[in-house]
């Protein structure tokens, strides 16, 4: 997958910095997200970690606009207009959501706005990057886990987004799957999306991650250059969870 869609460059609409400012989310009387407030610049992936149940996949929604905050705010570059934001953003998610058709109409389908013969010939090139070529006429639903997520992800990339998404992508994926996902996620970062990714898994944390945003409870905890979180973590929360020892 070395050359997973090796030619990458975003379309920059001015998305960055992101910012959420006090956000607050409850449900059932349940805090969810308490008081987060967090600044994304550009630069190499963030990877936000902590627990089960400590808000992280509900936060990412939250930022891409699928979810909205019962206070505070996220704002988008210098107050980018979030219609806008939605269209230079895309999310990828832990289970794949794809089309009911073929494996290249799903990468058509986003680049509905270019000429039909430009547009096939494009999903063709994206297609041979991500290696599924051989699969494009194969309807989308009946590929292996791993070529699925990596459809989603090559799909997400037809875009050129500026800010790409990613909730757990590699969670139900063997070694080699997560291998290749991995590989077009640190291509993105190089052409310069701002990739901010949820994971629990540490190893993919450390060989991904710029800065680690640490949550626990729907608190920020720490944010940190992600060297310094895996050699001295700030809280003890963090080196308890870095630890195992972190339960909710």
């Amino acid at each position: 997958m070395d050359d997973a869609i090796s030619t990458y460059s975003p379309i920059t609409a001015g998305l960055l910095p992101l910012r959420s400012i006090d956000v607050r989310v409850a449900r059932a009387g349940k805090t969810l997200l308490d008081g987060v407030s967090l600044v994304m610049s550009a630069g190499g992936p963030t990877v936000i970690m902590g627990p089960n149940g400590a808000g992280k996949s509900l936060l990412l929604r939250v930022l891409h606009g699928l979810v909205a905050p019962d206070s505070g705010a996220v704002v988008w570059g210098a107050g980018v207009d979030p219609s806008v934001a939605g269209r230079r953003s895309a999310m990828v998610f832990q289970r794949p959501t794809l089309l009911r058709r073929s494996v290249i109409a799903n990468i058509e389908f986003v680049l509905l706005h270019r000429p039909r013969a430009a547009r096939r010939q494009t999903a063709s090139d994206i297609l041979a990057r991500a290696q599924l070529a051989h699969l494009a006429a194969s309807p989308a639903r009946l590929l292996s886990g791993g070529e699925q997520q990596r459809l989603a992800m090559a799909r997400a990339l037809a875009s050129y987004p500026e800010v790409l998404f990613l909730d757990e992508p590699t969670a139900s994926l063997d070694p080699a799957s997560t291998a290749a996902v991995e590989q077009m996620v640190r291509t993105a970062a190089e052409g310069g999306t701002k990739v901010v990714l949820v994971t629990h898994d540490a190893g993919q944390a450390r060989r991904l991650a710029a800065d680690v945003v640490f949550l626990e409870r729907g608190r920020v905890v720490e944010v940190t250059p992600a060297a310094s979180f895996f050699s001295a973590p700030q809280s003890d929360a963090a080196r308890a969870y870095l630890a195992g020892e972190l339960r909710l």
